[in-house]
Order: C-alpha cells, then sequence, then structure tokens
C-alpha cells in the first residue's frame, strides 16, 4: 500500500509543483486591490497545500483498496493516470497525461516512425464471412518485411510458433508488432506456387513519412500530399519534394493538409518561411504574462513564389493551421475545401517521474492578421468540442465566421473563433452508411479476385500479373492496369460465383469497383503510397483545387506587389 501511495503522491506532487509556480507568478504579477470574495478565494488557497492533497489521495486509495468491490485487481497505473487527465480536462482540451508506455510511443511518432516489420496487410473472407487467411498486400522501402523479399500475396501461415489462419489482420498485426531488436520467426505460403518459407525477422524502425505522397498531378502541377504529422522529419521532407517536383517542371502546387492533425510547430515554420518574405510574420505566442507577446517571423531573403493552392478539411489542426493562417494572412495561397478544425493552443512536454510526461497547454496563437482560432471548449463537454456536436451537426448548413473580422494583406476579409475559413469552400462527396455498408461487401471478391489477376490465375489477363518486388516512388500513368470493360465483366462473373453477388448488385457500384479493383493491383505493383493516386483521380475536392490554380496564381501576383511596395517604403523611410 505505502508503494502505491508514494507512486500516487509523487505524480500529483509533480503535477501541482507546475501549477503551483505558476500561480506564484501570477499572484506577484497582481497590483490591483482584491474583492471581499477574491479575499475569501485566497484563505481558502492557503489552506489547500500538497501535503494534504498528498494525504486526502493516499486516504482515498486506501478506502478503494481496503472496500471496493474489484480492489483485489486495481490497475493502478489507470487509476493514477485517470486522475491526472481528468484534472488537466479541466483547464482545456488539449492538456494531458502519458504514462510510460504512452511517452514513448509519443516520442516513436514524433520521430515519423515505429517499429515492427514494415508491411500492409489485409485478411480474404469467403462468401459466408468467415476469414481464410490474412495476406501481404504491400511492404514499406527499406523497412525489414521488404528486406526478407515479402510481396503481395504472401499468406501469413505462423507468427513465432503461432498459426495465423483463419485470423483477422488485427489479429495478426498484433504479433507481428514488438518491441525493436526483438525476432518475428514468419511462416509464408507464396500465392503464385503454393510454397512455405520460414523467415526469421528483427523488428526495427519503420518509417511513417509526413508526406505519403508528392508527384506531378497535372502538366506543371505539382501534388504533395502533406497529410501525416508534423513530426521531426516534414521539412526535410517537404524540401525533398519541392526540389523533385521542380525537376519535372512544377509551376504550380497543390499543398494538401487535410486531415493533418498538427504536431511539431517549428516544422510548420519552416514551411512557411519558404514562401514568406523576411520581416512576414508567422504567427504570434501568447504566453501566461499579459502583455507579453513572442512573434515569429519568415527570414527568408529569397522566398519561393510558386502559386498555392492549399486544401483542408475539418481535420486540419493545430500547426497545420498555423501553416494556412499565415499564407492566407499574407495572400500566398488560395484556401479550399472545409473550415479546420480550430485548435488555437500551444502545448509544451513536461518530463515527469517515472517516465511519464505532461503535455500542458503554455499559450495561445493568433495569425498574422491577429486572429484567435481557438474552438469555444466552455462547456467542458469534449464529445461535442472534437465533434463540433457530432451527428447533431447539420454538415449542409454553411458554418458562418463567429468572431472578430480582421484583413490580410490585400484587405480580404477574415474572422477568429472556431478554425480558418476556406476562401473557396468545397464540400467533399459523401456517402450514405446504408451505401457504405453496401460497398464493404466487395472488399473480399476484389481481393480475391486480384490475388488470382496478380498472379496470372485469370485467363486472358496475364499482362496484369505482377509477381515481382514493389516499384517504390512511382508515378503512376493512365495507362498502367486499365479497368476494361472485359476486365470488368469478368470480375462480375467471378463474383458471382464466388460469392453470390447478383450482376445488378456489382453494377449499382460499377465506380467504386473499378477504383478498388484498380487500388488493389496498383498496391501490389507499386506500394500503398502510390496508390493514393488512383483515389486522386476520384476526388472531387483535388479536380476543384486544380481548377482554382489560376486564381492562386492572380493572388500570389497581388501579394508580390503588396509586399514590393511594402519594401520600397520601408528603404525610403531608412
Amino acid at each position: 500500500m505505502k508503494k502505491s501511495s508514494n507512486l500516487l503522491s509523487a505524480a500529483l506532487l509533480t503535477v501541482f509543483l507546475f501549477t503551483n509556480s505558476f500561480a506564484q507568478s501570477a499572484t506577484a504579477s497582481q497590483t490591483k486591490p482584491k474583492t471581499s470574495d477574491e479575499v475569501q478565494t485566497t484563505r481558502l488557497t492557503k489552506t489547500v497545500t500538497t501535503e494534504k492533497i498528498e494525504l486526502d489521495m493516499a486516504e482515498a486509495l486506501t478506502l478503494i483498496q481496503d472496500n471496493y468491490v474489484g480492489g483485489k485487481n486495481l490497475d493502478y497505473n489507470e487509476l493514477f493516470k485517470t486522475s491526472i487527465t481528468s484534472m488537466l480536462h479541466t483547464l482545456d482540451p488539449h492538456s494531458n497525461y502519458f504514462d510510460a508506455k504512452e511517452f514513448e510511443q509519443f516520442r516513436t511518432e514524433q520521430s515519423s516512425q515505429y517499429f515492427g516489420i514494415g508491411a500492409s496487410i489485409g485478411s480474404l473472407s469467403d462468401k459466408n464471412g468467415k476469414t481464410i487467411a490474412t495476406f501481404i498486400r504491400a511492404t514499406f522501402q527499406d523497412a525489414p518485411a521488404n528486406r526478407a523479399g515479402f510481396r503481395y500475396g504472401d499468406k501469413i501461415v505462423e507468427v513465432n510458433g503461432v498459426s495465423m489462419l483463419g485470423k483477422t489482420s488485427a489479429e495478426v498485426s498484433s504479433n507481428l508488432r514488438g518491441p525493436r531488436g526483438t525476432v518475428a520467426k514468419i511462416v509464408v505460403e507464396h500465392y503464385g506456387t503454393g510454397a512455405r518459407e520460414t523467415v526469421e525477422i528483427i523488428r526495427d524502425a519503420v518509417s511513417q513519412p509526413s508526406i505519403p505522397e508528392a508527384y506531378m498531378i497535372r502538366p506543371g502541377v505539382g501534388y504533395i500530399a502533406m497529410t501525416g504529422s508534423f513530426n521531426q522529419t516534414t521539412y526535410s521532407e517537404f524540401r525533398q519534394a519541392m526540389t523533385e517536383l521542380k525537376g519535372q517542371g512544377m509551376t504550380q502546387l497543390v499543398l494538401d493538409l487535410r486531415n493533418n492533425g498538427g504536431g511539431l510547430v517549428r516544422e510548420a515554420l519552416q514551411v512557411a518561411n519558404t514562401f514568406l518574405t523576411r520581416g512576414q510574420n508567422i504567427f504570434t505566442q501568447k504566453g501566461r504574462l499579459d502583455g507579453v507577446e513572442s512573434p515569429y517571423p519568415a527570414e527568408n531573403a529569397n522566398p519561393d513564389t510558386t502559386p498555392i493552392v492549399m486544401l483542408v478539411n475539418r481535420n486540419t489542426a493545430s500547426a497545420s493551421e498555423i501553416l494556412a493562417g499565415a499564407l492566407q494572412d499574407h495572400d500566398r495561397a488560395l484556401i479550399v475545401g472545409e473550415n479546420t478544425f480550430g485548435k488555437g493552443l500551444v502545448q509544451n512536454p513536461f518530463v515527469v517521474e517515472y517516465g511519464s510526461m505532461l503535455l500542458l497547454t503554455i499559450a495561445k496563437y493568433q495569425t498574422p492578421s491577429g486572429r484567435l482560432i481557438q474552438r469555444d471548449y466552455s462547456d467542458g463537454n469534449l464529445y461535442n468540442y472534437y465533434t463540433d456536436g457530432g451527428s447533431l451537426r447539420d454538415d449542409n448548413t454553411e458554418i458562418k465566421p463567429k468572431g472578430l473580422e480582421s484583413k490580410t494583406d490585400l484587405g480580404r476579409k477574415v474572422y477568429s473563433g472556431g478554425g480558418i475559413n476556406p476562401d473557396e469552400i468545397i464540400k467533399p462527396q459523401t456517402i450514405t452508411t446504408e451505401k457504405a455498408r453496401f460497398q464493404q461487401k466487395f472488399n473480399d471478391p476484389i481481393f480475391a479476385f486480384t490475388l488470382d489477376l496478380a498472379f496470372g490465375k485469370i485467363k486472358g489477363f496475364e499482362t496484369y500479373k505482377v509477381d515481382r518486388p514493389i516499384t517504390f516512388s512511382y508515378d503512376l500513368k493512365a495507362t498502367d492496369f486499365p479497368i476494361t470493360d472485359n476486365l470488368y465483366q469478368t470480375f462480375k462473373k467471378y463474383a458471382a460465383e464466388k460469392y453470390n453477388l447478383t450482376a445488378a448488385q456489382v453494377d449499382r457500384e460499377r465506380e467504386f469497383v473499378e477504383r478498388v479493383l484498380r487500388t488493389e493491383l496498383v498496391t501490389a505493383a507499386f506500394g500503398t503510397t502510390t496508390s493514393l493516386q488512383v483515389f486522386n483521380e476520384y476526388d472531387s475536392q483535388l479536380k476543384k483545387a486544380i481548377e482554382l490554380l489560376p486564381q492562386a496564381k492572380q493572388l500570389a501576383v497581388e501579394s508580390a506587389r503588396i509586399n514590393a511596395q511594402k519594401s520600397k517604403i520601408e528603404s525610403t523611410n531608412r
């Protein structure tokens, strides 16, 4: 009992040491006389000491241990974590606590990697929904599975002596992942020959890039999917992508930030710095002390002038919004898509006892025009905060600006209070839940058909055979794996015979079938990242973004003109 009490006390003491030191700074800064209510509050506060908190919590823990019905099976780590997390969430939605295991995972993700064998897998079920087996769908470049020679269609038979047959991909994945340096002894059965092979793989770091795909989507138009978080490698990945695309003739750029939830602010600053002129503010941070502001200006004497359309959605948040807000306020990019999430709080990690970590909000930030984009969290309802009302939200209703009006460099109106409002609102194409469930019925037939197709088992389509290692970093061509009418009709017959799907059912979802079938073939030949190019061909938001590039070009020209005028005036006044 004593050890458990000390652990909880130490964790809580660490938390309150932070808050206590902050409270002292705040008290020292107060100069105006206190009201009677404030005096009473101060008296009450003085009686609450860290020692008293320790005693109260230790007493509560003792009562739980001695009297709670499940006291003998208590998970103390979970109990401590819940206590601290609940306390932090009374402050704001983004202050959080990570236990030692979660902190290690957090650090791993910040370095753009995880530990395992480095393969995407997928389970295959029969017409009755019973899982047959799980297969390798793709390996990642330079990852252990790729070095071991695993290919599309390899059936995972065993992992460390445990049979994987009949297990779902989630179950198999949990067996494949593990600490770095540990061994995974894997038995695979090659789909083309049926031969089995035993391979010992040492689990290692597997790269999770911030930019999964960058390619020329149209002549002269580059596309960069910055859809991963802003991690330690983001800016270097971005710089490399820009260099390669310009080498291929890029003169205009679509920068995709959809579903990018943020991350390291410094990486977002470096990306913004690429396009902004020295002295232009990227964002301003406001901390605990009133009147103290920390501006973060651009330092680039020769900024890139490529016209930009930036794609955002409701899951674009935090550091992504800093980037979007900076380029919008300086009229350097045309923002297209949906209203962003609205996270205007800055967190800093504080390492505490036992290898755990507090992620504590230390400041708010504002965009160059003075916008505070943080969405309201005053009611304390985390569900409503993160879902903006969840299922009660009407996505067909246009979101009106809630906060104060500001102006961009060119005088365009922008607003505070709830994310970045796009310059051009473009809603994504959506389908009903019923339709999504119906489409799921095609996943197994398409996977099964592609396996046979990729290994030359469908007569007349030998040119679709993909019995070779993956070719990475490939720019997809329209002539690669075309889904012809003949191939589609062959699949329709296959789905009827193997999965009892009627011709009418398949025809009802022809576009979906053709898209997923080609995606699966491209995955087999070129990997999962290149397969994103297939989905982009059907992306209505992306198509509209490309159409708006002339408008972005005009915006860039006007922005450059204004900056030149400002520089001339400043030079004259020196």
